[in-house]
């Protein structure tokens, strides 16, 4: 027999989202393509996370249909505990396989099933120093294939493809409701649009836009866990101190890893399936916490580099601050620099004369390159507030030439304090360094990007009339101008949506718009720091300007997914058939 071995070095095997690294691009058994966290809409005592992977699974790509692969750990990372480095809580999921009719090569045939799969869920609570295996056998149900395969006696027999999907959920033996296996993919977006150089909504072509994931298919992983067992003291939400308590905030990222070394053996006809044989130490191939971030922040040099390095080594690398201080895409939303290349985005315009006046003069210039709020380091003005090195230190006013510090830095990295400045304008009296509205607190420092989700914030009825898809931005924007909520002053109040992202992330959040309003200053606006065309100066003009409206009417075009979410979980859909 002959052997060809080789090692995949850690700097070639590096890589995460929609093949939006070069080197996981050709490894998409392993590629993260989603992360969700929510307190679950039904049973709000418990958080559900969601971890997919599997890119742009064509529903009748047979005869080899997507399955997880082996020898990969699939991995959620939970952090709950600002005075503890690394994980407190981490999932891991390892898949097997087996042929059960090697004759023929049909995927199902007569009651068997080729490339069955199941799986070995285990839990560690010590950074991984130690793991218990907390559900054994668990099922995969197969491809949705098509109705012969799935229904008919010359298949599988089932009643339906919706009851080997519900037959596939199971409980671990500490509790978590899990289910591993194929979905359709909730993530919507103008895919093509979006990477034709900005173009969304695509300009001059009649209004057509297209949700470049509708009809395809992902893998997930999915678990629905008490919220008591996240809390970093083991507490029930019932016993939060109000419904933005910090101690409930908890960091989510996902993971994939593979073995560095990768042996292939010629074929032998009595060693089917002996060919691949992987060994030696686990490297972190991809990763994801917060959607997009290594799509549409990290250049495709870094992109790589990013996926190998965890949220935890972001702390002391600072190598890719720089890409969030002053994202790229700002460039395109600034007339002084390429906004006139892409039309799209003509409606995101960042603020470079906030609140220009008697007051702040010139006012703030939050272009990339540009200072932003660093002139007020040090002053009096800031004394008290999170930008003071008194009480995060230069953690968000790290250097002039830094302007996105403030905002889409925290947004990323470190999660929102609920500290002024960072509350709505409502009761700040046209100061937005005053005490404001709360909406927001999911401020976790001790990691980069990562999912952060406070676990006490109550739940949006996904059939209120008031839930939106445009999470916290929405929210923003009932407690700046809902008479219910600005008649409270800087009272924290549920304002529909508080639970939304980047709070979290919900199946229904387009978080593609969110970004993109995001990085055109929305986030600056909410908390004061109005758009140009707003002077303080003229005490009739309000600061919902047209350059606000702009921004909050902006949208990419694919607002929705492409098919319905459950009512229950998992809450992802059952994936599209074959036919």
């Amino acid at each position: 027999m002959s052997f060809l071995s080789f090692t995949l070095l850690a700097t070639s095997v590096m890589a995460s989202s929609h093949r939006e690294a070069p080197l996981i691009a050709n490894d998409p058994l392993a590629d993260n393509t989603d992360l969700y966290a929510f307190r679950s809409p039904d049973d709000p005592n418990t958080v559900t996370i969601i971890a997919n992977y599997i890119p742009a699974e064509f529903p009748g790509g047979g005869p080899n249909y997507y399955s997880f692969g082996e020898n990969i750990r699939y991995e959620i990372h939970v952090d709950n505990d600002v005075s503890t480095p690394g994980d407190d809580v981490t999932y891991r999921f390892t898949f097997s396989k087996v042929n059960e009719d090697p004759t023929t090569f049909f995927n199902i045939r007569l009651g068997s099933e080729n490339l069955k799969t199941s799986y070995t869920m285990e839990k560690s609570t010590d950074g991984g120093a130690t793991w218990t295996t907390i559900l054994s056998n668990g099922v995969v149900p197969p491809a949705n294939i098509g109705d012969r395969s799935i229904q008919s006696g010359v298949g599988l027999g089932a009643t339906d493809y919706e009851t080997l999907f519900v037959n596939a959920i199971d409980t671990a033996s500490s509790g978590e409701i899990v289910y591993c296996g194929p979905a359709d993919d909730p993530f919507f977006v103008d895919l093509g649009g979006i990477f034709d150089l900005g173009d969304a909504p695509r300009q001059n072509n009649g209004g057509i836009v297209r949700d470049g994931l509708a009809g395809f298919n992902t893998h997930t992983i999915a678990i629905q866990v008490p919220i008591a067992d996240l809390q970093k003291d083991g507490n029930p939400v019932s016993m939060a101190a109000n419904i933005l308590d910090g101690d409930y905030v908890i960091g989510v990222w996902a993971s994939a890893s593979r073995q560095a070394v990768r042996t292939f053996r010629a074929g032998v006809a009595n060693m089917p399936g002996n060919y691949i044989s992987d060994s030696a130490s686990w490297i972190q191939v991809s990763r994801l916490g917060m959607p997009l971030t290594n799509e549409a922040v990290i250049p495709v040099g870094m992109k790589d580099y990013w996926n190998a390095i965890t949220p935890y080594d972001e702390i002391t690398d600072t190598l890719l601050d720089e890409y969030f201080y002053n994202p790229e895409l700002a460039l395109y939303m600034d007339d002084d620099q390429f906004g006139g290349a892409v039309p799209a985005f003509a409606g995101l315009r960042i603020q470079e004369a906030s609140l220009k006046g008697s007051t702040f003069g010139a006012g703030f210039d939050f272009t990339v390159g540009a200072d932003g709020l660093y002139g007020l380091k040090g002053s009096a003005a800031v004394a008290g507030t999170a930008l003071d090195d008194a009480v995060f230190g230069n953690l968000l006013l790290p250097k002039a030439g830094a302007p996105r510090s403030v905002d889409l830095w925290p947004i990323f990295h470190t999660g929102v304090p609920n500290v002024e400045p960072y509350q709505l304008a409502t009761g700040k009296n046209g100061n937005p360094l005053a005490t404001g509205k709360p909406f927001i607190n999911n401020f976790l420092p001790n990691g980069g990007d990562m999912l952060r989700l406070n676990m006490a914030v109550p739940v949006t009825d996904r059939n209120d009339p008031a839930f939106s898809s445009n999470g916290i931005i929405q929210a923003a924007v009932l407690g700046l101008t809902d008479p219910t909520y600005v008649g409270n002053g800087t009272a924290i109040d549920t304002i529909p949506n508080m639970d939304g992202f980047p709070n979290g992330r919900r199946l229904e959040d387009d978080v593609t718009r969110i970004e993109l309003q995001a990085v055109g200053g929305v986030a600056l606006a909410a908390i004061g720091l109005w758009y140009d065309d707003y002077c303080m100066d003229d005490t009739t003009q309000s600061p919902v300007s047209n350059q606000l409206v702009n921004v909050l009417q902006y949208s990419t075009g694919v607002e929705e997914n492409d098919t319905t979410f459950r009512a229950s979980f998992p809450y992802v859909q059952t994936p599209w058939s074959g036919k």
